[in-house]
């Protein structure tokens, strides 16, 4: 295992910007897709793969020449965090979407249909992490959508109630987990933001999905959390603290990441989370200026007032999809230098 032993070690989230000549960047900002965004990708189909990595390249080298000690593939063969992954199961009509509005009034959204049984026949990532190791000397994560927030963007046809559908997700999610384990993913992250969306629903049973998705994985495993996108989710918006997240030191996960820097989240509330390590959110990605190392360190020395630094790992608000690269950069690259000199002063 790759996993650094210092203090403080640095991460992302999950995602990297795609460049420009392989997605159409325009129409990537207008949505965060459900189903799948075809249309989306500039290449034709017999030359998408190989695009696809050599622009996963690409990131992995920013990442590690930025200094980040456990880096991702970037996500860069996805058109979002969950559909790749939940649009490649059996039981799923992605042809046939429905068409659901939010609770907050947002536009119409399509989302998959579930139609029938829904079991993950064939990988979808392992050549996404096998990539990823064959690429880097570094620690390696691999990010997969939680089995709760799949149930919440998906149209449940089939299932009696949203629990049944939730833990057929995580028995898929398992079934791939496994074999990311074994392909060499060091770390294995849930991303589970829906959770906070509708909690009540997520005090009923999103604990007991999540622990089934990560049921055998030894590797260390990380739940997220964040309130969105800040390229679609504005911080004004942003409430200042988590409606799920105490809960969460019931499940059988390592780490809990939680978006921080941009809705000025109050650290008290990681209190509630003393039993896990906590990924802590340290960049504001709705601000397009890199911030300096000092402004960066301030953030990680808050952190460490409610946590102690063997539990602190440094890492972005969010998945870094919607930005510029050279803003992303720049920002991890702060993260890096931040994170090192907050390591210094703790003697760590």
């Amino acid at each position: 295992m790759n996993l650094p032993t210092h203090l403080l070690p640095t991460t992302v989230v999950g995602s990297y910007p795609q460049p420009e000549w392989l997605v159409d960047r325009a129409m990537l900002s207008k949505v965060v897709p459900r189903t799948r965004l075809h249309a989306m990708w500039r290449l034709p189909a017999e030359h998408l793969e190989e695009a696809q990595d050599d622009a996963t390249i690409v990131a992995i080298r920013d990442m590690e020449r930025a200094g980040i000690d456990i880096v991702t593939d970037g996500e860069i063969r996805r058109e979002s965090y969950s559909n790749r992954f939940a649009t490649a199961l059996e039981g799923i009509d992605d042809e046939k979407p429905a068409i659901i509005t939010a609770r907050t009034g947002s536009q119409p959204t399509p989302v998959p249909r579930v139609v029938g049984p829904v079991k993950r026949t064939r990988a979808v990532e392992l050549h996404d992490m096998q990539f990823l190791r064959q690429n880097t000397d570094r620690a390696a994560k691999i990010t997969l959508p939680g089995p709760f927030t799949m149930s919440q963007q998906a149209k449940n046809e089939f299932y009696k109630d949203d629990e049944e559908l939730a833990m057929a997700f995580a028995e898929a999610v398992n079934a791939e987990a496994l074999d990311l384990q074994k392909a060499g993913a060091d770390v294995i992250q849930l991303d589970e933001p829906w959770v906070r969306n509708n909690p009540d629903l997520a005090k009923r049973y999103a604990v007991k999905a999540i622990n089934r998705a990560l049921q055998g994985i030894t590797v260390p495993t990380v739940v997220h959390l964040c309130f969105g996108y800040a390229a679609v989710v504005p911080g004004s918006t942003k409430p200042a603290g988590y409606s799920f997240l105490g809960e969460l030191n019931d499940t059988t996960a390592d780490q809990i990441s939680i978006e921080a820097a941009q809705p000025k989240l109050d650290l008290g509330v990681l209190k509630e989370l003393s039993s896990k390590k906590i990924m802590l959110g340290v960049l504001d990605l709705g601000n397009p200026e890199i911030e300096t190392v000092e402004t960066v360190a301030g953030r990680i020395r808050n952190g460490l007032k409610q946590v102690p630094a063997e539990r602190l790992v440094v890492a972005p608000d969010c998945g870094m999809k919607y930005m510029p690269r050279h803003v992303a950069f720049g920002k991890l690259k702060a993260m890096c230098d931040a994170a090192a000199l907050v390591r210094k002063e703790i003697g760590g």
